[in-house]
């Protein structure tokens, strides 16, 4: 080979080297008809991104391209379904627990003492006992008869509010007689109730029996005479309803964060009205094979897909629970109280949904209503959450931490700390009943000024056992300080509540 010949060829090899390395597409020939092109609009042969290279021809993604980004754009579209999905799979939750109680629309489960750390229960209280009815309309409208003096709410079983019942209701506290009313239900409405128009044939009937002068009894015996459910149709001779005391059980009403997860979003897609939920939300369901009158079966890939879409999605969701990074999301500057975002509806602004705080909320909490978070003077209840200790670090179960409690708490009726476990969110179970501190409780120690120091810790310091909360060495956890008849000073932060303080 000549001289020539060689410096011909190495040319050629530069040449190949550049066009192989280039992340650019060849400019395309003069032609007459060409128009100059601005730039970003055509795409680079090659393109280098978190997916691996991706590859194209003038443009057309090649084989491994396209499977790379379908396995991509699945599997992102499923991890935000998941998150989407938090609010329906924790009512999914809750109805296989309280189904095991009994049957829907029959059984009237009750915590006839308060609901203690055995029960597996989103962030439950402790110091007001609850009923939870799971409320079915398939067979049509049904009438709930409720007590007076009760403090509920109804949810839809994408877990949006319906309505309050009992103090802050239409009821005033009274009690009455409500009729539910199915999806599309065009039939006629006697008169003599109070009609509630329910968007999902499945729903939660839930409230809190309030205790009469720090007793419970009264009200427990209010909720025998007074509560019934049963079909409209049978309203002349109602049936007789099953009351189940479910105080100190052992179940479990969290749902799983596992594969299992997308079975229990179709069982509700499949259930509920397309017309119940936004397009967008069940545009996501359906971009991963949930979608209402099909059947959910994923292949090999996509269930893959999905198992990791889950685990993601709940890394995802912790994250933005335990380290929030919203400024907004804090009670006071430089504080680690958090509060809940959004308003009962989850929007950053009329008409834009806050998706943190809807995500925060519905791994965190059951029951959505406006009296949760609503400036309700008096009334309702309010809460702040405790994640990390002044400094920002987060609670451990092997020290001792402080609460202090200032004087003239803003409260009407009372103020409560309990304790939960950052893996269930459920009550730390513990060798107490009830991993809580109240000002109700009577052998509460209160300091000379009126305010009330808390303890948290493996073991209570001397003379403390009342103001004391037990916690597990290598296990983490987190509480909720509430106010019950939450008065003005805790609304315009003239009270504030004091950080949570390692005792060293």
């Amino acid at each position: 080979m000549n001289v020539k010949s060689i410096r011909y060829l190495l040319a050629s090899v530069l040449v190949s080297a550049v066009a192989a390395t280039t992340t650019l597409a060849q400019p395309a020939p003069k032609m007459k008809m060409t128009t100059a092109v601005p730039p970003g609009i055509a795409s680079p042969e090659k393109v280098e991104t978190r997916l691996g290279m991706l590859n194209f021809f003038d443009g057309f993604p090649d084989k491994a391209t396209v499977e790379k980004v379908y396995d991509n754009l699945d599997f992102q579209r499923a991890v935000q379904a998941y998150l989407l999905a938090l609010a329906p799979v924790n009512m999914a939750g809750l109805r296989e627990g309280l189904l095991v109680v009994g049957p829907a629309n029959v059984t009237v489960p009750t915590f006839e003492a308060n609901m203690n750390a055995r029960s597996l229960f989103l962030t439950a209280n402790a110091t007001t006992p609850y009923t939870w009815i799971w409320i079915n309309l398939h067979g049509g409208p049904l009438v709930a008869e409720v007590p007076p003096m009760t403090l509920g709410m109804i949810d839809d079983f994408w877990f949006k509010y319906v309505t309050d019942i009992g103090i802050v209701g239409p009821d005033k506290g009274k009690g009455g007689k409500y009729l539910l009313l199915p999806p599309g239900y065009t039939g006629q409405v006697p008169e003599g109730y109070r009609v509630v128009r329910v968007p999902t044939f499945e729903s939660i009937l839930v409230w809190r029996n309030m205790p009469v002068k720090g007793d419970i009894r009264p009200a427990i015996e209010s909720l025998h005479r007074n509560t019934r459910i049963y079909p409209l149709s049978q309203a002349a001779n109602p049936p007789s309803n099953t009351f189940v005391n479910v105080s100190d059980r052992d179940f479990c009403t969290v749902a799983p964060a596992d594969y299992r997860f997308w079975e229990l979003l179709d069982y509700v897609v499949q259930n509920e009205p397309v017309e119940s939920l936004d397009p967008v939300t069940l545009g996501f369901f359906a971009s991963i094979g949930i979608e209402k009158g099909k059947p959910f079966s994923p292949d090999v890939r996509m269930k893959k897909i999905l198992t990791e879409a889950a685990a993601v999605g709940d890394a995802t969701v912790r994250t933005i629970t335990y380290q929030s990074r919203i400024p907004e999301a804090f009670y006071y500057p430089n504080s680690t109280w958090r509060q809940w975002l959004g308003g009962y509806t989850f929007q950053k602004q009329t008409g834009v949904a806050y998706l943190d705080a809807a995500a925060f909320f519905y791994f965190y909490a059951t029951g959505v209503t406006p009296a949760m978070e609503a400036k309700m003077v008096g009334q309702g209840s309010q809460y702040a959450v405790g994640l990390w200790d002044s400094q920002g670090k987060p609670l451990d179960g092997g020290k001792t931490y402080r609460l202090h409690v200032l004087p003239n708490a803003p409260a009407k009726d009372f103020w409560s700390a309990i304790v939960y476990d950052n893996q269930t969110r459920s009550m730390l179970q513990t060798d107490q009943d009830f991993p809580q501190a109240s000002s109700l409780d009577k052998g509460l120690v209160v300091n000379q000024d009126g305010s009330v120091d808390v303890y948290f810790g493996p073991n209570a310091p001397s003379g403390m056992e009342h103001n004391w909360i037990q916690t597990i060495p290598g296990k983490g956890w987190n509480m909720l300080f509430r106010l019950y008849g939450p008065l003005e000073p805790w609304f315009d932060k003239t009270w504030k509540l004091s950080e949570i303080e390692l005792v060293k």
